[in-house]
């Protein structure tokens, strides 16, 4: 089957992208090992200047843009983050549309960054569905996250690190939002690694993209209810669902209490600030502790952005 991601985009992200995205530490967590009753390889991707593992998909894909361009994305804040500092790199514009709800440290830290901020909509979604009228009717580039080829390839370099590993893994568990991580580091896996189980974590909350990778077929969910931002969403990504079939093996739910105790966890053992959906694959081995017990499992810490607030509220003491 040809598949839209390429292994050799994927292998070109892993040497030419921002070396400051590269190279992220890579260990086995020995006090998460033990509280799980699994051998726990943890990959960090929170220790960059966005803080996420988007800078490796948005550096690649703005190595693509002439200088003074003008692009256009939708992001719930890591996305935005990760091409703000991309294109600030490379002297393009980007206009960023976020939902009014989003979280108030991302929205800063994209000003920050260079970005033209526009909130619009109650979640992710909506903002989303702004951002691409906006572009069409501007005549400019909508860089959508699990639809942009290169965003996927260059967190597909993840992968490629991961399995300089000197162990074997039985399983990688990844966070599923709108499937760009997923997907990317799926395709190099099934390719390079194909006895390895790929498993997926979405948030309890906000189903759409387990609902429809189970069912074969898109499914769309009226509402989300989950902390998980950076896996909020309603509508699901078909493109990025074509990617995960046939590389990934299965995708699992969260629910918030958990990523909320798994969080915590990274922080008392790690010395880790994991956002939810950065800590949703701890999530998933405190969700699903039979299933991996014995094995060797990696985990993709992906994000650790929030707010004081909610640090003080999530990791605080007592919590």
């Amino acid at each position: 089957m040809t598949h839209r991601l390429s292994l050799d985009r994927i292998a070109e992200a892993a040497r030419i992208i921002d070396p400051v995205f590269l190279a992220s530490p890579q260990f086995v967590a020995e006090p998460l090992s033990e509280q799980l009753g699994a051998r726990v390889v943890v990959k960090v991707e929170t220790l960059n200047p966005v803080r996420c593992f988007k800078g490796r998909g948005a550096d690649y894909y703005a190595a693509t843009l002439p200088v003074d361009a003008a692009v256009v994305t939708a992001s719930s804040g890591n996305l935005g983050q990760a091409l703000a500092y991309a294109c600030r790199r490379r002297g393009a514009h980007l206009t960023v549309f976020a939902a009014t709800s989003a979280n108030p440290f991302k929205l800063q830290r994209m000003r920050a960054l260079g970005a033209d901020v526009q909130l619009v909509g109650e979640d992710f979604d909506a903002a989303k569905f702004a951002a691409r009228r906006f572009a069409t009717d501007a005549g400019k580039p909508f860089v959508e996250d699990g639809v942009a080829t290169r965003l996927s390839e260059g967190a597909g370099s993840i992968a490629v690190e991961l399995l300089t590993f000197p162990e074997r893994f039985d399983t990688v568990l990844v966070s599923l939002g709108n499937g760009a991580i997923l997907g990317g580091m799926a395709r190099w896996l099934a390719a390079h690694a194909p006895g390895v189980e790929v498993i997926g974590v979405a948030p309890a909350g906000a189903p759409c993209m387990a609902d429809s990778f189970r069912q074969g077929q898109p499914v769309a969910t009226d509402s989300i209810d989950t902390i998980a931002d950076g896996m909020a969403t309603r509508v699901p990504v078909v493109q990025a669902l074509a990617d995960l079939r046939g590389t990934v093996a299965d995708v699992v739910l969260v629910d918030d209490a958990t990523m909320l105790r798994a969080m915590r966890l990274a922080h008392r053992h790690l010395g880790l600030v994991l956002e939810p959906s950065g800590a949703a694959g701890i999530a998933a081995l405190l969700t699903y502790p039979a299933r991996f017990a014995g094995r060797t499992v990696a985990v993709v810490l992906c994000g650790g952005n929030l707010t004081p607030e909610q640090m003080a509220t999530w990791l605080g003491d007592g919590q």
